[in-house]
C-alpha cells in the first residue's frame, strides 16, 4: 500500500489521507474485502498521530468506504448506493467546475480531463 501525503500541503492530512485511500479502491489498489492497516500501524508508517489515521478511518466509514469491525479493524467494503453517491460527486463536483470556469478552462477542456481520469480509473 503507498500513501503520499504532502506535509507542506495546505489541505488537512486526514484529508489527504481519505483521498489516497479512495484513490487506490478507484485503481484497484485496495480491493473490497482487504484488511488496511491498523490505526497505530498506519500512523507510525506515515510519521502521523494515530487520531490523525482514526479520523480519516471515521469519515472513510461514514462514506460507505470502509467498515470498522472490532477484531479485523478498518476494512473496504464499499456501500453501493448510486443516488447517494450520484448527489454527493454532484455537489462535489459543482465547486471543481466552478474554479476550473474561473481559471478559464472551457467545455472541452473540463470533457477531456474528466475522459482521461474516468479512462484511467475504468483500466486500472
Amino acid at each position: 500500500m503507498i500513501i503520499e501525503i504532502d506535509f507542506n500541503s495546505g489541505e488537512a492530512i486526514y484529508v489527504q489521507l481519505c483521498n489516497q485511500i479512495i484513490l487506490g479502491i478507484a485503481t484497484s489498489q485496495f480491493r473490497e474485502g482487504e484488511q488496511l492497516p491498523s490505526v497505530r500501524q498506519l500512523a507510525e508508517t506515515i510519521g502521523i498521530n494515530m487520531h490523525t489515521v482514526n479520523k480519516a478511518y471515521s469519515i472513510l466509514q461514514q462514506e460507505g468506504f470502509v467498515k470498522i469491525d472490532r477484531r479485523r479493524g478498518a476494512v473496504i467494503a464499499i456501500d453501493i448506493n448510486k443516488l447517494k453517491a450520484l448527489s454527493q460527486a454532484e455537489s462535489e463536483l459543482a465547486v471543481v467546475l466552478a474554479r476550473a470556469i474561473c481559471k478559464g478552462l472551457n467545455r472541452q477542456d473540463i470533457h477531456g480531463l474528466v475522459d482521461k481520469l474516468y479512462d484511467d480509473y475504468e483500466n486500472s
